[in-house]
């Protein structure tokens, strides 16, 4: 039994900007590849059900 099993994991990074890209494998590119266009869709949908938050709020607002 470790010593600290009550604090918390850390995430292994799938990714980091900028990093050393020799060393991996084609799959391994890949891999992150598709980690990092699912990464892309997660934030543009964020993006969108902000833009979409905010058109609401304007438009509540708006004087006329």
């Amino acid at each position: 039994m470790a010593l600290f099993d009550d604090e918390p994991k850390k995430k292994k990074t799938v990714h980091e900007i900028g990093q050393d890209l020799s060393l991996l494998s084609v799959g391994e590119l890949n891999e992150r590849i598709l980690a990092l266009r699912a990464e892309i869709v997660r934030l543009e949908a964020e993006l969108a059900a902000k833009g979409s938050t905010k058109s609401a709020a304007e438009a509540l607002f708006k004087r006329g």
